[in-house]
């Protein structure tokens, strides 16, 4: 097996262990998968198609300020991220972040804002935000094939599959628009086959 030339840093190690205290209690929605394997797979994914070592930070803190746990506030967590990793993640963290307002605001609202938000991301940013919704979206149609319509009551009931296909479609067309590439193209071929298994296109309304 070859050797990389400029390996991942200890900053990765040391971003990893943040995202497992950041989330080692947490799950995947309806499920009793650890909600660590959510972020390495986005993590992978960036890495897989390209991405930096920042933007594999990135990844693996993607949903730390909006999932900050009670005994680590999000203020906590976006200071230990800039001192830790730089601006440069924090940036892209705080751009891939839905809301740290508790309690969240209606659903609707908040993708609406982060849909909004993706028409002037920076392209780190979005290479991290497409392989998170690549993620989702994979494991979305696999737990389709196995529950039928049943899988969408463990999401807020304001999405439903009309407003989460919606979403997924508006950020996939967006990416494919502003970050040609195989990621964005990845990204918007795993929303159709969705939309195939649902007999339902995605179309944003929000």
């Amino acid at each position: 097996m070859p050797s990389l030339d400029v390996p991942l840093s200890s900053r990765f190690d040391a971003a990893l262990a943040l995202a497992h205290r950041v989330h080692r209690r947490q799950a995947r929605k309806g499920t009793q998968v650890p909600y660590i394997s959510h972020v390495l797979g986005v993590a992978s994914i960036v890495l897989e198609y390209g991405g930096t070592e920042d933007e594999a930070i990135a990844a693996l803190l993607h949903d730390a300020l909006e999932d900050a746990p009670d005994d680590l506030p999000a203020e906590d967590v976006r200071r230990l991220i800039a001192e830790g990793f730089g601006d440069a993640v924090l940036d892209i963290v705080e751009d891939c972040t839905d809301t740290t307002v508790q309690p969240k605001p209606p659903w609707r609202e908040r993708k609406a804002r982060y849909v909004a938000r993706a028409e002037h991301a920076s392209l780190a940013a979005m290479r991290v935000s497409a392989a998170d919704k690549l993620h989702n979206v994979r494991a979305l149609a696999r737990d389709y094939r196995r529950q039928g319509a049943a899988l969408w009551q463990r999401f807020n009931p304001e999405a439903g599959q009309s407003g989460t296909l919606g979403y997924y479609r508006a950020l996939a067309d967006i990416y494919k628009r502003r970050l040609p590439g195989p990621l964005a193209d990845d990204l918007d071929l795993a929303v159709g086959d969705l939309e195939k298994l649902t007999h339902e296109p995605g179309q944003w309304t929000g």
